[in-house]
């Protein structure tokens, strides 16, 4: 171990671009991070641009040498994370042809039953590990097709968010197998892009870019990309992986027995399986996701809320914008676990666990005259929670309940004290803190550590990097939390008629 190396992880989050520098030991040396712009240009839409990206990247990796006063001739290698599923299109000259379309977009209903007629539902998940869903990848490049049919024609790559990033910085297409099972274009079991897939969506194999394991070198830092950030050209980059896997690796969650819980602007349960079973895969009728992970020859389930820290947040702009989160937060403590009869549902970008559904909505159910702010504040922290109960029974119902072991607890509404405590109460199992805020670029930089011969694996480096916290015990209000939530759980299905029947792009209606 040379002391005076470091390493550098990169995410391309939703909300910022984020920079993480570590020593050989793992320890943080210095972050930064620069606030990106979200797009909705109309109900259901969710967009940015890629060039915001590259820009909020190189004032990030600036920040962080300069605070971290580390030159960039220090950094011995580089890893990438970032949001998944977005849809970037280059045209053959390398140029961006429209803003990349996010995660969370909802506009691709239509494209996804075009997905089941052409591949069939059951083949489709045989092949990806998953149903067809709108934020996904390939429904998105089918909406292009449809609707911006002089943007399609001069699509010449598809890359994911991280993965322009890579190209930026390198001038290679490349991906990693983790993101990459997020875009219904690969053959999950195979670890490889499906060309049963691609044929049948009439989409061409030489758009889509090579695939890595998570710790695989990619490329290096070309000299225009080292001129903008200060890094050294030739340092090496490695594949990477999509934000979920990565954030796994920077909690330890490598193999079975350790399960991830994350409070991010979506909500994770992740949990990390030794082989692939298709008949599990199969049984499960995509009710999880099935991904690789960014651990070289692994698997994982993953059990997706689309809005968990980001229903805290639409809560706190749209309806008290004027309030600091503490403020909300301690209001919210002073209210009884279960509000008093008040519910909330966390579907405000529509919804993939447990109930796959882009028409599900958010919803306060129960309100009544002795309600106040505290109270509604309070539901949100608990819908949010219960949703998480509802992915966690779904893994205990897929024969992994003997393997989630410990429950770790990561992500940016875990540093609040009272949601980590109505978590753990929801939950009814302790949950353990990671000693890393940054699980994302913390887990891209021990990824790049592999990478370039630091450790002889993925578990070695977790194995000494990963420190673990303080844990959470389920309180006595666990048992109240138990009595109310299948109260929680039939709101879902009494209003799910009347979700569908209100138009997307019409929030009026």
């Amino acid at each position: 171990m040379n002391p005076s190396e470091a390493y550098l992880g990169i995410d391309i989050s939703t909300t910022a671009a984020k920079a993480l520098l570590l020593d050989a030991a793992g320890r943080l040396i210095a972050s930064a991070s620069v606030a990106q712009e979200l797009s909705q240009p109309q109900p259901g839409w969710s967009e940015q641009h890629p060039e915001t990206w590259w820009n909020g990247v190189v004032g990030a990796i600036r920040k962080a040498l300069q605070e971290g006063r580390v030159a960039g001739e220090r950094i011995r290698a580089i890893g990438l994370t970032g949001q998944m599923h977005g849809l970037v299109l280059l045209d053959e000259r390398g140029k961006v042809l429209r803003p990349a379309i996010l995660w969370n977009d909802q506009r691709t209903a239509e494209q996804c039953e075009e997905m089941k007629r052409r591949i069939g539902a059951e083949r489709l998940l045989q092949l990806s590990g998953n149903p067809a869903l709108t934020g996904f990848t390939a429904p998105k490049i089918l909406w292009v097709r449809q609707h911006e049919p002089e943007i399609y024609d001069q699509i010449a790559q598809v890359l994911l968010p991280k993965d322009y990033i890579r190209y930026r910085l390198s001038g290679e297409f490349a991906t990693d197998l983790a993101g990459a099972s997020g875009t219904s274009l690969l053959h999950v079991a195979a670890r490889n892009w499906s060309e049963e897939i691609c044929a049948a969506l009439a989409l061409p194999l030489s758009w889509l870019p090579p695939v890595h394991e998570g710790s695989e070198i990619t490329g290096s830092v070309q000299a225009a990309a080292a001129a903008a950030t200060g890094l050294r050209a030739g340092t090496p980059i490695v594949a990477g992986g999509g934000d979920q896997a990565a954030g796994a690796i920077g909690m330890g969650c490598v193999s079975p027995g350790t399960t991830g819980v994350t409070l991010g602007t979506s909500g994770v349960v992740f949990s990390p399986l030794a082989q692939y079973d298709a008949a599990a895969v199969s049984a499960l009728a995509g009710r999880l996701h099935t991904f690789c992970h960014a651990a070289p020859g692994c698997w994982h389930y993953m059990g997706v809320m689309l809005s968990a820290a980001g229903s805290l947040q639409w809560y706190r702009d749209r309806l008290a914008p004027e309030v600091l989160y503490p403020a909300l937060l301690a209001e919210a403590a002073q209210v009884p676990a279960g509000c008093e009869g008040l519910f909330f549902l966390p579907y405000l970008s529509g919804e993939r666990t447990p109930h796959p559904d882009p028409s599900a909505r958010g919803a306060f159910i129960g309100l009544a005259t002795h309600h106040r702010r505290g109270h509604l504040t309070r539901a949100v922290l608990e819908g949010v929670a219960f949703g998480l109960r509802d992915c966690l029974a779904l893994l205990e119902g897929a024969d992994t309940a003997s393997l989630l072991g410990e429950l770790r607890i990561s992500g940016g509404g875990a540093r609040s004290p009272i949601w980590q405590q109505i978590v753990a109460d929801i939950l009814g199992q302790p949950l353990v803190n990671v000693n890393q805020a940054e699980a994302g670029a913390f887990g891209a930089a021990l990824l790049a550590a592999v990478g370039v011969g630091r450790f002889p694996s993925v578990s070695a480096a977790c194995d000494d990097w990963v420190t673990l916290g303080s844990s959470i015990q389920p309180s006595e209000d666990a048992s109240r939390y138990a009595e109310i939530h299948p109260r929680y759980r039939e709101l879902y299905p009494r209003l799910q008629d009347w979700f569908a029947g209100v138009p997307l792009n019409s929030p009026t209606t």
